[in-house]
């Protein structure tokens, strides 16, 4: 379950793309506004912001997406269901909304718009809304075992416009590159040989990198909006453990040619002192050793001279 979170200061243009009958739109619930018509339903939400006309941007507009596999047990209830308990715990309450869900892609998904004026003037909000709404999906998805697809991983290239992709190219190359750099400067040449330049952003007028931009094909993006996981700080970490992991390695390798080293030396010196034991006692060689020695020497002078 992945949600995206969007905010308008219109209610007819969202309404619209919700209620799109091309995309085979069914309104599966609704609380505070007449359904009757499209424009009632943007009438009632407009008249509702009448009771706090101070707020500029009061719509609210949710996509929550499931994922294909999850499909079969995906009925309109059950997403509504589901739809309902995310925006109780996103604090989307005593509000007017509208559910719609749509059947023009592959994977199920769903449409809330929402008025961020609830039924007692008073404005819904938005604070952190992105955070907390990433860790309600997780919360929602493992409570009902479903299934968890990063939505980076199942895109589909060869749908996607600029400037999305040329940011997704600059999402899939970071990550082959990120596990197998070591510092800065090999990541950088690497980007450059794919034609992403790279800028930090400094704080102030000191040298302290507070954050980095990625460019590639005209477009620039910042680091965390091309993935949370690529902004300045976390990419530099990653690099970090990368070296420290790199050394480790490097002096496991060390020790353990040291200890091949130090068995080999040790069985070899072994094997001497073992060979010398057979023909040395405390420094002299033993009388029956030396006694069955002089025996044979003397047979073979004697052969000699016949």
């Amino acid at each position: 379950m992945i949600a995206k979170i969007m905010k308008g200061s219109g209610f007819k243009g969202v309404i619209n793309y919700i209620l799109d009958p091309k995309k085979g739109t069914e309104l599966i619930d609704s609380s505070g506004v007449r359904t009757d018509s499209i424009s009632h339903i943007v009438q009632s939400f407009i008249d509702q912001t009448e009771l706090n006309p101070r707020v500029g941007k009061v719509v609210g507009h949710i996509s929550l997406s499931f994922s294909a596999q999850d499909s079969p047990r995906l009925s309109n209830e059950w997403m509504v269901k589901v739809a309902r308990e995310y925006m109780d715990k996103m604090g989307i309450k005593d509000t007017q909304y509208i559910i719609g869900r749509h059947f023009d892609k592959e994977h199920p998904h769903i449409h809330v718009a929402f008025n961020r004026i609830d039924n007692n003037g008073k404005t819904i909000s938005d604070r952190n809304d992105r955070f907390r709404s990433e860790k309600i999906c997780k919360e929602l998805t493992t409570k009902y075992g479903l299934y968890f697809a990063d939505g980076k991983e199942k895109v589909k290239e060869y749908r996607l416009k600029e400037p999305d992709k040329t940011k997704y190219e600059i999402y899939q190359a970071l990550k082959a590159e990120l596990v197998r750099c070591k510092n800065w400067k090999a990541l950088l040449a690497h980007l450059k040989k794919q034609d992403i330049d790279v800028r930090f952003k400094y704080k102030g007028n000191s040298q302290e990198v507070q954050g980095i931009i990625f460019e590639k094909n005209g477009y620039h993006f910042n680091g965390s909006k091309v993935d949370r996981n690529f902004s300045y700080s976390k990419i530099d970490f990653a690099l970090q453990q990368n070296d420290k992991e790199h050394g480790q390695q490097i002096q496991g390798t060390l020790n353990l040619i040291s200890n091949v080293v130090d068995v080999t030396s040790q069985i070899a010196n072994d094997l001497i002192e073992g060979g010398l034991g057979l023909f040395q006692t405390h420094g002299t060689v033993p009388a029956e050793v030396y006694n069955t020695l002089d025996r044979k020497k003397k047979k073979k002078k004697r052969k000699i001279h016949l």
